[in-house]
């Protein structure tokens, strides 16, 4: 069974850093398309950033990339996104996700992905 737990959430200022880590276990991790998800209140899922299986990686877009930068460890298992520079508009619940395949590390789309953590919340306060 495919088990993905994050961790390293919390409250910061703005301008201020975190480091999400997302622990895997339950299957062969390291052939696993992997990203990262935030929901924030009101609104939907959006992908932050996803690394495929041979570390190519692919960022949502400038309101992140830049700022962000997502990265795995396969011999722990253990997938990251170092967060600077927080912004308010950053506060969410982020969540660690899992593919079968590789379309997700283009789309960053929900749908593209098969297995997610619980969350973990991120606060950015101005």
């Amino acid at each position: 069974q495919v088990r993905l737990v994050e961790s390293g959430g919390g409250s910061v200022q703005a301008g201020g850093s975190l480091r999400l880590s997302c622990e895997a276990s339950g299957y062969t991790y390291s052939s696993y398309c992997m990203g990262w998800f935030r929901q924030a209140p009101g609104k939907e899922h959006e992908g932050v950033a996803a690394i495929d299986n041979d570390g190519t990686i692919s960022y949502r877009d400038s309101s992140v990339k830049g700022r962000f930068t997502i990265s795995k460890d396969n011999a722990k298992a253990t997938l990251y996104l170092q967060m600077n520079s927080l912004k308010p508009e950053d506060t969410a619940v982020y969540y660690c996700a899992a593919a079968h395949n590789a379309y997700g590390l283009s789309t960053l789309s929900p749908v593209d992905f098969d297995f997610w953590g619980q969350g973990t919340q991120v606060t950015v306060s101005s």
